[in-house]
């Protein structure tokens, strides 16, 4: 579906979105149009979903991240759904995930201080039921990439 072509063009797009359609070319070795038809057709089928601009954390004010392991008290669908409308009207929260395991969600939050984490985490507890919250406040990032691994496209 994808080559060694379309898998550069990625490669480059992870690193700089900004990077014009000839730059990109030239990098990969085809003209302008060929170029930019890949370039549309990843777009249409959904492989590049987006572009945006990644903010640093820390010049926004928002240098500390948590992480949260959640346990629930039960597994249904109307805890599931409003689990995730609350999460998703939380802006502190950048991530969520549903695990398999002792722990049922892990959550990434951001935020200024520990101050701000209460709050969100006063939030949380006062609309939803929940059998065990464990935060995690993170020391050191060690890696942080949004750029996914092309080799398997």
């Amino acid at each position: 579906m994808f080559d060694q072509i379309d898998r550069k063009i990625i490669d480059i797009l992870q690193q700089d979105a900004n990077k014009s359609v000839v730059d990109i070319a030239n990098e990969v070795g085809l003209s302008h149009t060929p170029c930019w038809r890949r370039i549309k057709r990843m777009e249409d089928m959904g492989l590049i979903r987006n572009r945006v601009a990644l903010v640093d954390r820390r010049m926004a004010n928002v240098g500390m991240t948590i992480f949260i392991a959640i346990k629930v008290p039960r597994h249904n669908s109307v805890w599931l759904d409003a689990f995730r409308k609350e999460i998703r009207d939380i802006p502190e929260i950048v991530e969520a995930y549903r695990l398999t395991g002792e722990t049922d969600y892990l959550l990434r939050i951001v935020v200024p201080d520990i101050e701000v984490y209460d709050q969100v985490y006063q939030n949380l507890i006062n609309r939803l039921e929940f059998s065990d919250l464990s935060s995690s406040i993170a020391m050191e990032e060690m890696k942080f990439t949004t750029a996914l691994p092309t080799k398997y496209m």
